[in-house]
């Protein structure tokens, strides 16, 4: 099925029943259903089971050679440089990740950040992402914020939105705090499907540049005052800093769990700070880090953990698969069998720990009644999926989003059949391109036309 046109004629009314699929229902309760049905109705999950008794004349999706299960929960993406891949090339000195970035971010309009959050969550949907965390480290003026807003709620994802600041920002100076209190009192529904945190830079040594940590405090007292949650690029010695500082807390995530040491695993999980992991990346880049992926001690020590992209200009894409995959053999890299790492628990860390580290377990993150109907269809028939004896360990070993057949946000079909039901790929696509080969000028040599 071709997805380059939307196709409105693939959307569902608001009640629906799924029938005969093979349930991961990731409640520990519900378990798994080998034939399962799931009721919808008005964007909630009504009833998970067998052979549900629904009213007559309910519309039937049939589950036949499906897998169900919750959508995935990205929990930090830098989707303002989502169309930069065209221009990323590795580890180069000059057209690296990091120099692209630092040199281009200050050229952004509020036009190209909104073009790039629509191409990045397009992609994202087509991959089973129904929740993203924008890591947004570019908000170079109130109308980035807005610009990216906007594309968020026109594609229809859930997420959080966390404020951060532009690249071109001095390292002493202050984040825009009144803004964030702008868009916190006029840009964000209460209960709406997006919400809204901080991300604030880093006081220790990084490729960005340490900010003082006196800038750093201040900025996480406003923050915190305002009841939201906040988001910082974690380093080697950093939580031994916040610690020191009195900065550490539920309501603060660290990115890439590298570098930590026993100690301060053990800061991490007594104050309930939350770490999420990019393993693409962070194999990827990891002289920067100058550590190896430690999700398994952090997971001994009972700290919550998720899965994120990071960033598809610099990994080149956002295979959420692809994401798990890569911790998987990071891990067995490190431990080979000694330390077993499970499909399902892998799963469980991409859908409800992606959704508790975001504080939405409540709502998101399994497929159990009363919660909201976010979750994905997954064929089981593709070349590449067959035969499928056990699912999560299919989903896990040779998942890919072109096996993604349907994706659900609050209940509505924003995928059917591989196809949008209300995007336009091509003119996503477009604009994407259009913005990038205009930045381009700014690093010195123009694109070619893209093949």
């Amino acid at each position: 099925m071709t997805t380059q046109q939307q196709r409105p004629d693939l959307a569902l009314p608001s009640e629906f029943v799924i029938r005969n699929a093979c349930v991961l229902t990731m409640d520990p309760q519900l378990g798994e259903l080998p034939s399962g049905d799931i009721h919808i109705r008005n964007g909630e999950i009504v009833a998970v089971g067998h052979q549900l008794s629904c009213p007559g004349g309910i519309t039937e999706v049939s589950g036949e050679d499906l897998i169900a299960l919750p959508g995935f929960v990205d929990t930090h993406w830098h989707l303002w440089n989502s169309a930069l891949r065209g221009l990323v090339r590795g580890d180069d000195s000059e057209c690296g990740y990091f120099p692209v970035t630092l040199k281009l971010g200050p050229l952004f309009t509020p036009d190209d950040s909104y073009r790039a959050v629509r191409l990045g969550i397009a992609e994202g949907l087509l991959s089973g992402i129904t929740t993203v965390h924008n890591w947004s480290h570019n908000t170079r003026t109130p109308q980035h914020a807005d610009a990216e807003l906007r594309a968020m709620r026109e594609l229809g994802i859930r997420g959080r939105f966390s404020y951060g600041w532009g690249q071109d920002l001095g390292l002493s100076q202050t984040m825009n705090l009144d803004d964030l209190e702008r868009v916190q009192r006029e840009c964000i529904e209460p209960g709406g499907l997006i919400s809204l945190g901080a991300a604030v830079r880093t006081p220790v040594a990084n490729p960005r540049g340490a900010v003082p940590i006196d800038v750093v405090r201040h900025e996480c007292q406003h923050i915190r005052k305002l009841g939201l949650p906040i988001t910082m690029h974690a380093r080697p010695g950093i939580v031994a800093v916040l610690q020191e500082h009195g900065m550490l807390g539920p309501d603060l995530q660290l990115v890439h769990p590298q570098g930590v040491s026993k100690q301060e695993t053990e800061f991490l999980a007594r104050t309930r700070t939350t770490m999420t992991c990019s393993p693409i990346i962070e194999m990827h880049y990891a002289q920067y880090t100058r550590g190896v992926i430690q999700f398994h001690e952090l997971d001994q020590a009972g700290v919550q953990q998720s899965l994120s992209v990071d960033s598809s200009a610099a990994s080149a894409n956002a295979d959420f698969f692809s994401c798990i995959r890569a911790l998987l053999w990071s891990h067995k890299q490190r431990f080979g069998n000694t330390v077993p790492l499970s499909a399902r628990r892998l799963l469980e860390l991409a859908t409800m720990d992606g959704a508790r580290d975001l504080g939405l377990d409540k709502q998101i993150g399994s497929l159990t009644p009363g919660k909201r109907a976010d979750l994905m269809l997954v064929r089981t028939t593709d070349l590449n999926m067959a035969p499928v004896f056990d699912p999560a360990h299919a989903l896990v070993y040779s998942g890919q989003p072109v096996n993604v057949d349907t994706v659900f946000v609050e209940g509505r079909a924003l995928v059917r059949h591989g196809a949008f039901t209300h995007l336009d790929q091509r003119s996503i696509v477009r604009d994407a391109v259009e913005s990038v080969r205009r930045l381009s000028a700014g690093m010195g040599h123009e694109t070619t036309s893209p093949v």
